[in-house]
């Protein structure tokens, strides 16, 4: 007589790839010491942005305080907040919505 062959369950950890991937975005916000050709130049360089674009968000420090200018992983954030800093900018790092696309 042939053994049986033993009953393998199935491997039911998920794959790292179907695992939601959680976002944050960078927050830059106003302050009283750049001018705003700075701060355009600034998301110019270092967010490849478009003038238009870059224009736009700065603005957006500018009447309201605070503009988000890149979403994505948590990590490429801190990244982005610490060059942010590296010019002189405030910036912070916080959750992104669920359904907020990456930039």
């Amino acid at each position: 007589m042939c053994p049986t062959a033993p009953v393998v369950s199935p491997d039911t950890r998920q794959d790292a790839r179907t695992v939601p991937l959680h976002l944050w975005r960078t927050v830059v916000h106003d302050d009283p010491v750049n001018t705003m050709d700075y701060v355009v130049w600034v998301f110019r360089t270092y967010f490849a942005l478009p003038t238009a674009l870059a224009e736009h968000r700065m603005m957006q420090v500018h009447t309201t305080g605070r503009a988000v200018v890149s979403t994505g992983p948590r990590e490429r954030m801190e990244v982005d907040v610490a060059a942010m800093h590296s010019y002189g900018l405030r910036a912070t790092i916080e959750p992104a919505a669920p359904d907020e696309a990456v930039q």
